[in-house]
């Protein structure tokens, strides 16, 4: 978390100085409407950077991932931005529009217009662009007006995934419009400084991203295809076990990552944790919990046989560290990166000393009979908490489990209300933040 946490505000930091450096109302005598075009001029540079940052985030771009810890961490900043261009929009739109209301209400005198009085040599450039200084202004209303709703979809949970995945796509039209607007609309004491050089990469990148997700285009390069070849539905817990060949040559992957799994084109694709370990053999399998209409409808509509497509791997929720001491605390379907991790730790020669805690609110023996297999094998402690009976788990409980707690590197997965406790009880209790390992499994 850290890593975005920096990111973000080392993106705002920056793009603020090169306002502050570059703007010309901190060159001239003050005025309302000066101030009005500088904050105009900011909320433009702060809106349109973030939306860039977003959109090339927006690609799955492996540098990123490593740099935040994980696609789930840059998914996490691409978030954050959004709010941002969101709130940020909002403003820029007042500071442009609001004035003008006030002058038609005769709350504020017009300006005066000032006429551009000596530089010949951009005369033929600054006409184009006032040209089409009008078309630039309508063009970026209109694409504001869709941005703000499209991004507020975005934040609606209960706004079904399938209908998400199909309308946020076409953010990407808004934000090209917005590209457009920016560029002409752009003060011209910005042409030629540190500003635009900075800037131009960023429309460059983020241009490139849009055209990418609109021609569906984003993670091409780590789509298979795989076919179903055993599906195992855990009636108590609602969990479906899903087995599929990969027909074409898959990368392998590291325990604990995820890929985006495609069972039905209508829906898209969705990000579910690889529940095996890679044993060179093509073969994956996914733990499903039916918690929705989509997932929820699975066992009875998917076959054995079905072709799917599988895009991954992504994450970095890969159980290194310095300690061989670990703690893995597992709530609910969370415990399919752990199930994983326990078959590659079956097949290792390792020291490493391990307790899986493992709360379930329902319980299916099955497969807690399949865990505790896994667990056996891989040589792991396994504490199973039936909360119906045991109660909810805490950090109390597993310090008192495991005395040398404080020497572990504990890695969640579960709901995040749950994992925010743990760490707030585990780091006031003096374990480094550094070693609480905990995926931000939210894609929206």
């Amino acid at each position: 978390m850290k890593n975005i946490k920096y990111i973000y505000v080392f993106l705002i930091v920056v793009i603020s100085a090169l306002w502050l450096t570059t703007d010309p109302f901190f060159n001239q005598t003050y005025s309302f409407f000066a101030l009005r075009a500088a904050m105009v001029n900011y909320t433009g540079l702060i809106g349109i950077t973030v939306m860039s940052v977003a959109m090339i985030i927006a690609i799955r771009p492996a540098q990123i991932e490593t740099w935040v810890g994980g696609l789930d961490k840059s998914y996490r900043l691409h978030k954050w931005l959004g709010i941002t261009g969101l709130v940020v929009s909002i403003a820029h739109y007042l500071w442009a529009q609001g004035p003008k209301w006030a002058v038609q209400l005769g709350l504020l005198a017009r300006p005066e217009r000032k006429h551009n009085g000596g530089r010949q040599a951009l005369d033929t450039i600054e006409q184009f662009f006032r040209s089409m200084r009008h078309t630039a202004e309508g063009v970026g209303e209109w694409a504001f007006y869709v941005a703000l709703v499209l991004m507020i979809l975005a934040l609606i949970k209960f706004f079904p995934y399938k209908y998400f995945f199909k309308t946020h796509r076409f953010i990407a039209l808004a934000y090209l419009a917005l590209v457009f607007h920016s560029f002409i609309l752009i003060n011209s004491a910005y042409w030629g400084t540190v500003t635009s050089v900075v800037m131009m990469p960023l429309l460059v990148g983020g241009t490139i991203g849009a055209f990418y997700s609109l021609f569906r285009k984003i993670g091409e390069n780590r789509r298979h295809k795989g076919q179903v070849t055993g599906v195992t539905h855990f009636k108590d817990n609602n969990v479906l076990k899903i087995s599929i060949h990969i027909v074409d040559q898959w990368p392998g992957h590291k325990e604990g990552q995820f890929a985006f799994l495609t069972l039905d084109p209508n829906e898209g694709p969705h990000p579910f944790t690889i529940s095996s370990s890679w044993k060179n053999d093509g073969k994956l399998e996914f733990m499903i919990k039916g918690l929705g209409d989509y997932t929820g409808q699975l066992p009875s509509l998917l076959q054995t046989g079905a072709f799917v497509r599988v895009e991954g791997p992504y994450g970095q929720f890969d159980f290194k560290g310095e300690q061989d001491r670990q703690i893995w605390v597992a709530g609910g379907i969370g415990i399919t990166p752990f199930v994983s991790r326990l078959q590659g730790l079956a097949r290792e020669k390792t020291k490493q000393v391990v307790d899986l805690f493992y709360s379930t609110q329902s319980p299916d023996e099955g497969f807690i009979e399949t865990i505790r297999a896994y667990a056996k094998d891989a040589g792991v402690t396994l504490h199973l908490i039936r909360t119906p009976e045991d109660g909810l788990l805490d950090a109390q409980q597993i310090k008192k489990q495991v005395p040398d707690w404080d020497k572990s590197s504990v890695w969640f997965c579960g709901p995040k209300g749950f994992g925010q406790a743990l760490k707030k009880d585990f780091t006031k209790n003096g374990l480094d933040s550094s070693r609480f390992h905990q995926e931000l499994f939210e894609m929206r």
